[in-house]
């Protein structure tokens, strides 16, 4: 059984902290600095509780679970590493690039597993789309197009009160939402080398961060397009990757993933039986696990994180400045 720390109680910490308990594998504490959550935390799900950081992480955990809000992930990774824990941090890595080449060196020199916690990696039928698209049966990619959204308070009634409100603690669309999907993408075909971004805030009510953005990348060759909003009404998002030969669709509201190669008329489609909330969430608590223990991991590493932090500034950047960006 691994010592796993949760490190930040809000609604991600919390989750983590359930689904690394139902794998059954991981003996898990919690820290933070609200008192009040912690109790409860601590009755509803009988862990030891710390409510000092530096204490709790002094304790050498196994495996610290960073779920503070993003502007703390360099610093709280950093001390957790120095008392020799492995890390998975909650998305995005950071909200600047401050610390990230200690943090990415400093990781590498300690020869423990670390991952970012992008829970796209852990989706069955975005692992069997990216096993086809490697096999190369539909050719050299050329040309990706995603469109997704949601009707955020839904699933996030208290937006309004966390770090969402604010680009400096990782919130608006572009750090939030967008990142998750840009992530997938990059794993699928490779790192965006340019984008323009246009963004703006178009409904969410009670916030100032943009709820809308409208990306034109290049990954390399690869033409790609994404198009996000947090308010309208279906959750879904689509993801079409266009090559050669044929063609990939990822349907993320349909747990499905399909092929249609030249000359065929009709998508062949492979679904996932329907899942419970947690179940991602335990999937990739378990591939953690088996990280810790040396197996291989579809899970994001903190270089691939790097990149998807380097994404996010070049968006707001572009968003603000109406410049295309390059990534180096």
């Amino acid at each position: 059984m691994k010592r796993i720390l949760v490190l930040g109680c809000g609604s991600i910490g919390e989750r983590h902290l359930r689904c690394f308990q139902k794998t059954g594998r991981a003996v898990v504490s919690a820290c933070d600095a609200n008192s009040a959550l912690t109790q409860r935390i601590s009755a509803e799900y009988g862990v030891e509780i710390f409510d000092d950081a530096s204490l709790a992480m002094a304790q050498r955990f196994d495996a610290v679970v960073v779920c503070v809000p993003a502007h703390l992930h360099v610093r709280m990774s950093l001390l957790a590493m120095q008392n020799d824990s492995a890390l998975l941090i909650e998305k995005p890595l950071a909200v600047t690039l401050d610390g990230v080449d200690e943090l990415v060196s400093t990781a590498r020199a300690s020869g423990r597993y670390h991952a970012v916690a992008y829970v796209y990696h852990a989706m069955p039928w975005l692992l069997a789309a990216r096993e086809y698209l490697t096999s190369g049966t539909i050719g050299r990619v050329l040309h990706v197009s995603l469109v997704t959204g949601q009707h955020f308070p839904t699933f996030r009634p208290a937006y309004r009160e966390i770090y969402y409100t604010q680009h400096e603690t990782g919130g608006g669309a572009i750090q939030d939402a967008l990142t998750h999907v840009i992530n997938a993408t990059e794993w699928l075909i490779g790192p965006i080398t340019s984008l323009y971004a246009d963004a703006a805030h178009q409904h969410l009510e009670g916030v100032t961060v943009e709820d809308t953005v409208n990306v034109v990348a290049r990954h390399g060759e690869v033409l790609a397009t994404y198009s996000l909003n947090q308010f309208q009404a279906p959750n879904e998002m689509t993801l079409q990757l266009h090559g050669e030969h044929g063609s990939i669709k990822v349907e993320l509201h349909r747990r499905s993933w399909s092929h249609l190669l030249r000359g065929e008329t009709t998508w062949t489609e492979h679904v996932t039986p329907p899942l419970e909330r947690d179940d991602l969430f335990i999937a990739q608590a378990n591939a953690y696990l088996d990280g810790l223990e040396g197996k291989p991991t579809p899970l994001s590493t903190i270089e691939e994180a790097v990149q998807s932090l380097k994404v996010n500034l070049a968006a707001l950047e572009s968003a603000r400045t109406g410049q295309r960006i390059t990534i180096v």
